[in-house]
């Protein structure tokens, strides 16, 4: 090894260790016991009768699409899973993207320029704000939730369109926005709402399809992203807007342009989903059930469970070590809960990101209350 790739090696250990000594250093776990992590909300993931559609679908349309969309990529079975998706959020289309990253990285840069300005919740997904940065456009970003923070940016100076980029259920707070009232601020002031649905899709809505949907504002924003691989239990995404908006992403969006297509199993796969979804709601009247239990008895125990208001439960422990410490006791009881550390969350909030879903036990869940106080008390010793 020469000596400049040498160093470049003890550089890279370095800052391992520096991870390591504070407490954020990440590697993957293989899942075991109890899933309370997962974003599997409905158990989709596992269905047998899901899983036979895809594997027919692998055997009947091949492993893969050999090419991307605007080459010989572009299958039948991507338009007919962009009709449901599309009728699915009660849009005029939908265009399939191969993860949700990809959506947010292309879809952004596409609709907003150097010359725009983008109002961002402080809390965005790293995607849409790795999207907000690729697009080159001023970005002001607001304190989480703070719609009258929001407002007064609004009135200041900007350039160009005014975006503001949000999410209808927060991913590691598990708060639902005000959409209603984030729409008629950025009314008030001229702004386009961009609303990723990831953590909403297969929830909420009489179809299922989200919290734009639910509150009836499919009018009033630009496009929504969803993805397909947490609730939906399958995988890839899609945004759902109007007919010139996707014209306008198969034209600028670079991570649709530029990229294989989704293997036609996968979109099969969405097509299965969404007739699962509507085949039996009871998954869906599970989890609010159970969450909301979860919450009221923890909340009763005294645990910071920030503003969730949703599936999502994240359980505010502080400390990185406190967080780890308290996960691997959870695991060596068989409740596979993980730890989420900074900078997927703010420094000093370190959590537990606890899940609700179907397909948990009563039994578990309070199983789970038990080994969790007890944790927190030994914690704290």
């Amino acid at each position: 090894m020469n000596r400049t790739l040498a160093e470049y090696h003890a550089a890279i250990e370095a800052g391992l260790e520096e991870r390591r000594a504070a407490g954020l250093l990440r590697a993957p776990s293989l899942p075991e016991g109890v899933d309370l992590n997962s974003n599997d909300y409905l158990g989709f993931a596992a269905d047998p009768d899901l899983a036979a559609r895809v594997a027919e679908a692998v055997r009947r349309l091949g492993a893969g699409a050999g090419a991307s969309r605007l080459l010989r990529g572009h299958l039948k079975i991507h338009e007919k899973a962009e009709a449901r998706l599309a009728e699915f959020c009660g849009c005029p289309r939908a265009l399939l993207f191969s993860s949700g990253y990809a959506a947010n990285t292309g879809l952004i840069p596409a609709l907003a320029g150097r010359e725009d300005t983008l109002y961002c919740d402080e809390l965005l997904h790293a995607s849409l704000i790795d999207g907000a940065r690729l697009s080159r456009a001023r970005r002001v970003i607001f304190p989480h939730q703070d719609l009258d923070g929001l407002e007064a940016e609004l009135r200041g100076p900007r350039r160009g369109r005014a975006f503001i980029l949000t999410e209808s259920l927060f991913s590691m707070d598990g708060d639902l926005t005000d959409l209603e009232a984030l729409c008629d601020l950025a009314q008030r002031h001229g702004a386009l709402v961009i609303v990723d649905e990831a953590h909403a899709t297969g929830l909420y809505g009489e179809r299922g399809s989200g919290r734009v949907e639910a509150l009836g504002l499919a009018e009033r924003v630009v496009c929504t992203i969803h993805t397909g691989g947490k609730a939906l239990g399958v995988a890839g995404a899609w945004v759902a807007a109007d007919a010139a908006v996707i014209a306008h992403l198969v034209n600028h969006a670079r991570s649709f342009i530029f990229s294989t297509a989704p293997m036609p199993a996968m979109a099969a796969g969405l097509i299965a989903s969404l007739d699962r979804l509507a085949a039996d709601r009871s998954p869906v009247e599970a989890v609010h059930r159970k969450a909301a239990a979860l919450r009221s008895r923890l909340r009763a125990a005294g645990v910071d469970l920030l503003r969730s208001e949703s599936q999502i439960l994240p359980v505010v422990l502080g400390g990185n070590e406190r967080a780890l410490g308290v996960a691997a006791a959870l695991r060596r009881q068989g409740l596979d809960v993980r730890a989420v550390r900074p900078p997927s969350v703010p420094e000093g909030t370190a959590r537990l990101r606890v899940t609700v879903r179907a397909p948990l036990q009563d039994s578990e869940i309070e199983r789970f209350v038990e080994c969790l106080l007890a944790s927190l008390q030994e914690a704290l010793v």
